[in-house]
C-alpha cells in the first residue's frame, strides 16, 4: 500500500512590495496546491466597505460588515478570482482606494479575528499556499510607476507608510515567525526566489516523511 504524500501549509509573509503574490501563485502553480492569498480577502472587504459607505476606522461596523458578507478564493489557471457575496471583484480589488481601505480595515482586532477565523477553516486540510502580512505568526503558529519619477516616488512613500501602519498596529503587529525561514531576494529574480522556495519545501517534505 503507497503512501500518501503529505500535503504542507506553506506561509509566504512579509512587508509590501516583497513579491509575495507572484510567488505563491507561481509557487502553487508548481507544486499544485491551492493559493489562498489573505490580502485579497482584506481587500473584499475593504472593497464592501467602500460600497456600503462603512468608515474604516469603525471596527465593530466593519465586523457587523463582515459577518454579513461571502469572500471566497476560486481557482483558475491565470490564478484566483475573488468573489465578494458571489460577485466576481477580481479586478476591482487591486485599485489603489481599495487597497488602502484594506489596509485601514485590516488593524481592527475583530476583523482580524474574523478574517483568521475563516483562513483557517480554508487551510484545514493542507496543500495549501497562504500569502499575507501576517500568515506566518497569525493564522498558522499595484500600480505601475510607466517611468514617472514623482508618481514613483508617491507609491514608495505609500508602501513605507503601510508597512509602518501594519508594524506598528496593536493586534498582530507584521513581524517573522520564530521559526520562520528568510529568504532575501533584494539580489534575486522572481525565478531564483521561487527556486529556493521550492528547495526548502523539499526539504520540509522530507522532514515531514520521516
Amino acid at each position: 500500500m503507497s503512501e500518501v504524500a503529505p500535503k504542507l501549509v506553506i506561509a509566504i509573509d512579509g512587508p509590501a512590495g516583497a513579491g509575495k503574490s507572484t510567488i505563491a501563485s507561481r509557487l502553487a502553480k508548481t507544486l499544485g496546491y491551492v493559493n489562498l492569498e489573505s490580502g485579497a480577502m482584506y481587500r473584499a472587504l475593504g472593497l464592501k466597505s467602500i460600497e456600503a459607505g462603512v468608515a474604516a476606522e469603525d471596527g465593530a461596523a466593519l465586523l457587523a460588515l463582515a459577518n454579513q458578507s461571502t469572500i471566497e478564493l476560486e481557482p483558475t489557471p491565470e490564478g484566483n478570482r475573488v468573489l465578494l457575496d458571489k460577485r466576481d471583484v477580481s479586478a476591482r480589488i487591486r485599485e489603489r482606494d481599495v487597497t488602502d481601505a484594506a489596509s485601514r480595515v485590516s488593524t481592527h482586532p475583530g476583523v482580524r479575528e474574523w478574517m483568521v477565523s475563516r483562513q483557517r477553516e480554508m487551510g484545514a486540510r493542507g496543500g495549501v499556499i497562504m500569502e499575507g502580512r501576517d500568515i506566518g505568526t497569525v493564522v498558522f503558529p499595484d500600480a505601475n510607476a510607466q517611468d514617472d519619477p514623482a508618481r514613483a516616488e508617491k507609491l514608495k512613500q505609500d508602501l513605507r507608510e503601510r508597512d509602518r501602519r501594519d508594524s506598528t498596529r496593536a493586534t498582530a503587529p507584521l513581524r517573522a515567525a520564530a521559526d520562520a525561514v528568510h529568504i532575501d531576494s533584494s539580489a534575486l529574480t522572481i525565478e531564483q526566489v521561487i527556486t529556493r522556495a521550492e528547495e526548502i519545501v523539499a526539504e520540509k517534505l522530507k522532514q515531514h516523511s520521516r
